[in-house]
C-alpha cells in the first residue's frame, strides 16, 4: 500500500520503517531540511536499537523514501499517517498546531479518498478538529468532501516504548484503530484492516472502537504506567522512613497476578517525551471540562518532588556546600537505549549539584551529544556553572578523582562493574543510587557506603555484622 507519514520524529520513523519492512511503498515528509538530509545521507537522527539497519535495508529496496516535498507527499499516499509533535503548551494541554497544520496541508493537495490516521498523542476530540480543517481546505478549492475528494479520520496511537520501539511495532499487544461508523468510516477501516493485516495473522491483535474512545485510550495508558512508577516512588520514601526496604516490598506485591511487577521499580522519577506530558495533558482536558483528576495531579507531584530525592540523600551525606567537591554522574538519558534527554532527572539532579558549587564528570554511552545540547541550555544563564559540568568517554573517565558516584540511568553496562576499581578510582567508595542496581549487603561487604531509594543503608562491624 502507499503510505505517507508526516513527521520524522521518534513515532514517524519508526512507524515509517516498520510498514516499509513489511513491504508498503512509504513517503516520509518532514518540514526540516537537515532531519531529510540526514536522512537520505543514511543516518538516523535518533537512537534507537535495529531502527537504522531497518531504515538501510528499507531503503536500500526502494521502499521509503524522505523529502521536505509537501504536495509529492500528499498525493503519494492513500493513507496519510500525521505523526508530529504535539508538545505541552503553558497550561499543561497539548500543542496541535503541527497536527493541524499537517492537516491543512491534506486538504489543500488531496487529489483522491484519504484515510487520515492521527498517530500522535492528541486530546479527546482532535479528529474533529482535523476533520474541520480538512473540510475547509477542500472547501477553498471549491471541492466536496466526499465522493473522489472524500476522507475518513481515524485515530491510532502508538504504545511504543522507546528503546524497545521496533520490536513494539512489529510485535504489537494491540492495535487501537478508532474510527466513524458511516460509509467513509467502512472505507476506511477495510484500508486499515489490510495495512495491518501481517500483524494480526497468528490472532487478532486490533481492537476497533470509537475515535474519541481511541484518543483517550492512549492517555489513560500511558497515565496508568506514570501512576504505577509514582506509587512505589512515594512508597519508598516511606521504605526509607520506616526502615523496610521497597525491593523486598516490590517481590511482595509484585508476586500477586492482580498486580505484576511491570513498572513498579522505584527510582529517581520519569521522564521522556510521553508520560509527563500524557499526564499534564489529561489532567489538562479533565479541568477544561470541570472535573479534577486527583490522582493523576497526584502523580504528577510525586514525580516532580521524586527528581529531588537523591540528592537530598546526597546534600544529608555530604552537606549542603559541594564547593570542591566533584561527582561521577553515571547516566544521562531519561531511560536505556535511547538518547532522549527530554524532561531526564538528570537534568534537575545534575543542575542542583552544580548550584552547591560541585564539580560533575557525567558518562552516558549514547546520550553524550543530547545531553551537552539541553543541559547547556538548562545552564545558560549559569555560565560558572556549567564551566564545572564535563562531558567523558567512558565510565571509568567520570570515577577518576571523584568523591562519590552518582548512578541516574540504569544501562546494562553499569549494572555490574569493577568494585574494585570503583573504589580505587573514587577518592571515598559512596554510591548513590538512583535506579537500585545493587544489594545494600553485598555494597557494605565490599565497603562501599551505598544509598539507594528506598533500600535500607547497611553499615559492618568488623566482624562483618549490621550495627
Amino acid at each position: 500500500m502507499k503510505v505517507t507519514i508526516v513527521g520524522t520524529g521518534y513515532v514517524g520513523l519508526v512507524t515509517g520503517a516498520c510498514l516499509a519492512e513489511i513491504g508498503n511503498d512509504v513517503f516520509c515528509v518532514d518540514v526540516d531540511p537537515r532531519k531529510i538530509e540526514i536522512l537520505n545521507n543514511g543516518g538516523v537522527p535518533i537512537h534507537e536499537p535495529g531502527l537504522q539497519e531497518m531504515l538501510a535495508r528499507t531503503r536500500a529496496a526502494g521502499r521509503i523514501q524522505f523529502s521536505t516535498d509537501v504536495k509529492a507527499s500528499v498525493e503519494h499516499g492513500e493513507i496519510q499517517f500525521i505523526a508530529v509533535g504535539t508538545p505541552p503548551d503553558e497550561d499543561g494541554s497539548a500543542d496541535l498546531q503541527y497536527v493541524l497544520a499537517a492537516a491543512r496541508n491534506i486538504g489543500r493537495y488531496s487529489n483522491g479518498f484519504k484515510v487520515i490516521v492521527d498517530k500522535s498523542t492528541v486530546p479527546v476530540g482532535t479528529a474533529l478538529q482535523v476533520k474541520s480543517v480538512v473540510e475547509e481546505e477542500l472547501k477553498a478549492r471549491g471541492l466536496e468532501a466526499s465522493g473522489k475528494h472524500g476522507f475518513s479520520v481515524v485515530s491510532n496511537p502508538e504504545f511504543l516504548k522507546e528503546g524497545a520501539a521496533v520490536d513494539d511495532f512489529m510485535r504489537p499487544d494491540r492495535i487501537v484503530i478508532g474510527i466513524d461508523d458511516d460509509e467513509a468510516g467502512n472505507l476506511a477501516r477495510e484500508k486499515m484492516k489490510r495495512l495491518y493485516a501481517p500483524f494480526n495473522r497468528n490472532h487478532e491483535r486490533t481492537l476497533y472502537m470509537d475515535v474519541r474512545s481511541a484518543e483517550f485510550t492512549k492517555y489513560a495508558a500511558n497515565a496508568m504506567l506514570a501512576t504505577r512508577i509514582s506509587f512505589m516512588n512515594d512508597l519508598s520514601n516511606l521504605a526509607d522512613t520506616v526502615g523496610a526496604d521497597i525491593e523486598s516490598v516490590r517481590r511482595g506485591i509484585g508476586s500477586d497476578p492482580r498486580i505484576g511487577y511491570h513498572f513498579l521499580y522505584a527510582g529517581c522519577g520519569y521522564g521522556g517525551s510521553c508520560f509527563p506530558k500524557d499526564v499534564q495533558a489529561l489532567a489538562q482536558t479533565a479541568r477544561e471540562n470541570g472535573h479534577t483528576l486527583r490522582i493523576l495531579e497526584a502523580v504528577e507531584a510525586v514525580n516532580s518532588d521524586q527528581k529531588e530525592v537523591l540528592v537530598n540523600k546526597i546534600v544529608k551525606r555530604m552537606g549542603e556546600d559541594l564547593r570542591g567537591r566533584t561527582f561521577a554522574v553515571w547516566g544521562l538519558a531519561f531511560k536505556p537505549n535511547t538518547d532522549d534527554m527530554r524532561e531526564a532527572s538528570s537534568r534537575r539532579i545534575v543542575e542542583a549539584l552544580l548550584q552547591r558549587g560541585a564539580t560533575v564528570h557525567a558518562y552516558d554511552p549514547v546520550a553524550r551529544e543530547e545531553a551537552e545540547r539541553v543541559l547547556a541550555l538548562d545552564l545558560a544563564d549559569r555560565p560558572e556553572d556549567m564551566k564545572r559540568m564535563h562531558f567523558v568517554k567512558t565510565q571509568q573517565d567520570a570515577l577518576t578523582g571523584a568523591d562519590a558516584l552518582v548512578i541516574v540511568t540504569e544501562w546494562k553496562e553499569f549494572k555490574s562493574p569493577d568494585f574494585g576499581h570503583l573504589k580505587s578510582a573514587l577518592k571515598t567508595p559512596v554510591i548513590f543510587d538512583g535506579r537500585n542496581l545493587y544489594e545494600p549487603e553485598a555494597m557494605a561487604e565490599l565497603g562501599i557506603d551505598y544509598y539507594a531509594i528506598g533500600r535500607p543503608h547497611v553499615e559492618l562491624d568488623r566482624n562483618g555484622n549490621r550495627f
